[in-house]
């Protein structure tokens, strides 16, 4: 999930899929360490650079790996090929127009909504954004199945039970809560926006399943990294609909 290092030795665990569970929590680890570097880049940069620097740190705590699964996802499910030759592709390491393409539109289009983010004093909406994201990503992971027989998403596709779920969905809402009202305390309206996005998230993780299953008769590793990217980009943007325009 990140490239943090834990000095452990677990060795190999045939419950690891029972770790779908904690996905939102590590994303609020990310989501901490993203806006205490954005606290201080504001103090010395713009927000534009700031905002660079944000985007940057969560790539380099993850590794780059969830933008990869991006970029093979739509050069492959956008390529018009059939099932085999998508899936093909998407295990390809090079990289493909599409792919360059769904990368720099979303790390622009990031970029630029978080700019105008912390211009309106909402930097503290990047705590959630990778929390929420991954939340959303469970949806994949709930009753789905994969067409590969070997991948690092197999681990945990179709492996979420509807309990790990609920409780997924519990702590979040009480992170977000706790989190919310220590920033701004008494602004139950803003509380009740930022708590709707989860709902948009899980939308639209649902719409981009069917059309993945459409494509390919399942999901794979790269689409777990391309939904929880794409789940980050709706967050953001929904937050800045709804609580600046």
């Amino acid at each position: 999930m990140t490239r943090i290092p834990i000095k452990a030795d677990i060795g190999f665990d045939e419950e690891f899929h029972k770790s779908i569970v904690y996905f939102p929590l590590v994303g609020f680890v990310i989501g901490l360490i993203s806006y205490l570097i954005g606290g201080l880049a504001i103090k010395v940069f713009d927000p534009f650079v700031t905002s660079i620097l944000i985007v940057g740190i969560e790539v380099i705590i993850t590794g780059g790996l969830h933008i990869d699964g991006l970029g093979d996802t739509f050069d492959a499910i956008y390529s018009n090929r059939d099932k085999d030759r998508m899936l093909e592709i998407m295990k390809d390491s090079r990289l493909g127009t599409n792919s360059l393409l769904a990368i720099l539109f979303l790390v622009l289009i990031k970029i630029g909504i978080l700019t105008n983010i912390i211009n309106a004093n909402l930097l503290w909406v990047i705590i959630f954004m990778p929390l929420v994201s991954r939340l959303g990503v469970i949806i994949m992971l709930y009753k789905t199945v994969t067409p590969r027989k070997v991948g690092m998403g197999n681990i945990f596709i179709g492996k979420a039970t509807l309990s790990m779920f609920i409780i997924a969905i519990l702590y979040s809402v009480a992170i977000i809560v706790l989190v919310s009202k220590f920033i701004f305390l008494s602004h139950n309206l803003l509380l009740i926006k930022l708590l709707s996005s989860i709902l948009i998230v899980m939308i639209f993780d649902y719409l981009f399943k069917n059309h993945i299953y459409k494509k390919i008769d399942g999901v794979t590793g790269d689409i777990l990294g391309c939904t929880i990217e794409l789940g980050e980009l709706i967050f953001i943007l929904y937050s800045y609909i709804i609580m600046v325009i």
